[in-house]
């Protein structure tokens, strides 16, 4: 049973550290997308009204234990403080004496957010009592852990799993309602259940595919991956992302599929491009002629084509329950951003549970001009729902479970 904010008893007067996935984008020192900030308010909303006094913690990039001015969240807190309506102090450093002073100066539901934690080698470090040590330096600066950054729940990470065992550990707003859509996609989904995925890689849809063919009705498959899959065919590609090395297993998976009466929806379809360039020439061929592109020296394909988009959006919105993760094409190029357009419009469509992804997914309905609310449920996580749908063990969740 998983320990949930709403059983943590009165939290009153007492620090509280959240932690959070405020693993924004940013350009510029501007943040480009703040969906992960707004999904975590609602718990910091709550820990306010409850009186506590909330030291919110979060990584942002990959800067290697080290601090890295790119990587500071000191935007993150500027567009926070917009957000809440309030104070937001912000701490210039994870365990040091900026970070202790800012907790100091909290009253009874005030908030502060400390420095990215992997600025600190001990956060991600794959030794545990690196991270166990980093983990007891964060536990000085508050008395309950709220975690709620469903997006690191799949790692061991100090904040997110060695913290967890050091001080009264639950699980906030946004990672109980992430489970409670996950749960729905994997024991009682309501059908038709179409899965889309997408993105550049098959390999990392491996899993995924595995444990999902038995339990759904449909299978789309578009962006980079598809092309892997058309040389499963036996297809040509051109000059398309490859992994050759996948052929094989990803035609057992068509067999399996095919043997299970799974239908397997790919594109007829495909906008091949001169090169790799959002102003790039381009022409739309059958999927199964890309080797007679006129491009034929370069030609690479970058979105499913107009009649596969009307084809994938007609799969989805005829479905009563579906899960999306991965684009469809290079959706950042306007003249290849169609067929992710067409999936996103789709799934606003769906009468039942529209689900997307997280990762690449959310950031292209954003990106795309799509309003949030019109998407059943859109995940903060696309590698740890990823998971989760393969049926493995996240420990962030384990170390919160009584």
């Amino acid at each position: 049973m998983l320990r949930s904010l709403t059983n943590a008893g009165n939290l009153a007067g007492k620090r509280v550290i959240l932690r959070c996935d405020l693993n924004v984008p940013l350009k510029d020192g501007e943040i480009t997308d703040d969906g992960r900030i707004r999904a975590s308010l609602p718990t910091i909303k709550y820990l306010v009204d409850a009186g506590a006094r909330v030291v919110v913690c979060s990584h942002l990039g990959r800067p290697e234990g080290t601090p890295d001015a790119k990587y500071s969240l000191a935007p993150v807190a500027e567009r926070l403080e917009e957000l809440l309506g309030q104070p937001v102090v912000f701490a210039g450093d994870t365990v040091g004496h900026q970070a202790t002073a800012a907790v100091k100066t909290l009253g009874d539901g005030g908030v502060c957010l400390i420095e990215n934690l992997r600025f600190n080698a001990g956060e991600a470090s794959k030794d545990a009592g690196e991270r166990a040590a980093f983990a007891a330096e964060l536990a000085e600066l508050g008395e309950v852990l709220i975690s709620d950054g469903f997006g690191v729940v799949h790692r061991k990470q100090a904040s997110v799993y060695e913290l967890a065992r050091l001080i009264p550990a639950f699980a906030g707003l946004l990672i109980e309602a992430e489970l409670k859509v996950l749960k729905q996609l994997t024991e009682a989904p309501e059908r038709p259940y179409t899965v889309v995925l997408g993105g550049s890689k098959v390999s990392d849809k491996l899993g995924v595919l595995g444990h999902l063919l038995p339990k759904v009705d449909r299978l789309v498959i578009g962006g980079g991956m598809v092309f892997t899959v058309l040389a499963a065919l036996g297809h040509s590609v051109g000059k398309s992302l490859l992994e050759a090395d996948q052929i094989e297993t990803v035609g057992k998976f068509l067999n399996q599929a095919r043997e299970l009466g799974v239908e397997v929806v790919l594109p007829t379809d495909i906008v091949v491009a001169e090169k790799f360039a959002p102003d790039a020439a381009f022409e739309v061929l059958p999927a199964d002629q890309i080797e007679s592109s006129s491009f034929r020296a370069t030609g690479i394909g970058l979105d499913i084509g107009p009649v596969s988009a009307e084809a994938f959006a007609e799969a989805v919105a005829s479905s009563a329950t579906v899960f999306w993760n991965g684009p469809m094409g290079v959706f950042e190029f306007q003249n290849f951003a169609g067929g992710t357009r067409a999936v996103a419009q789709a799934l606003t469509e769906v009468q039942g549970l529209a689900v997307v992804g997280g990762g690449d997914s959310a950031a292209a309905v954003r990106a795309l001009g799509f309003d949030e609310t019109a998407f059943g449920h859109i995940s903060t996580g696309g590698g740890a729902s990823l998971e989760y749908l393969e049926g493995k063990q996240l420990p962030g969740l384990e170390v919160l479970n009584d």
